[in-house]
């Protein structure tokens, strides 16, 4: 495992703890000797990742559609950009660039971005390793959601575990290591 893709918000959220630990995770990513692949934003958790990453001598993989580099929010400290055509262009770019998926603080784009990859993994377009780092428990209510909808039939029993929430950088990257694949979803 060499690069993971990070989808996570352009806003930095209201308490500090989320640009502080979003940072942390940057830094660890570097230390790690992990490259970082994310949207190629300068703001917001985005950007303190990318500046964790890139403080401590890291790579930094920024994919980001024309459309909105035209409005000028592409980091300009990038290691790499990619400019791609449509928003699902980019998603595609980061998937084949990425050794595995992770999910931090972000709004609807993050969740959209990351679930894509959830669904592929569950039909089996991949089996790289998923996860969710869960700062100040901001995902909580999400994974009440998905063990709804396990419980509800909706999402197989299998999966419980196929992006697992992580509240520190040691776990998340414990967790990313240890992936076991689970297997294609088949339907009864």
């Amino acid at each position: 495992m060499k690069r993971i893709a990070v989808y996570c918000g352009a806003s930095k959220g209201k308490d500090e703890i989320y640009m502080k630990e979003a940072y942390q995770l940057g830094k660890q990513l570097a230390l790690a000797d992990y490259e970082l692949v994310f949207g190629a934003g300068s703001v917001g958790i985005m950007g303190a990742i990318q500046d964790g990453v890139l403080d401590h001598g890291g790579k930094a993989i920024g994919v980001m559609p024309r459309m909105l580099d035209e409005r000028e929010i592409t980091s300009t400290k990038l290691s790499e950009l990619i400019l791609v055509d449509s928003m699902h262009e980019r998603k595609h770019k980061m998937a084949e660039l990425a050794d595995a998926f992770v999910m931090a603080p972000g709004g609807a784009g993050s969740l959209e971005e990351f679930f894509e990859m959830y669904s592929w993994a569950q039909i089996g377009i991949h089996q790289k390793p998923i996860a969710i780092y869960n700062i100040n428990q901001f995902f909580n209510p999400l994974n009440t959601l998905i063990q709804h909808m396990i419980s509800e039939g909706f999402i197989d029993q299998k999966y419980e575990n196929l992006a697992p929430l992580c509240d520190t950088t040691e776990q998340l990257f414990e967790v990313l290591q240890n992936f076991k694949p689970l297997g294609v979803r088949t339907y009864d």
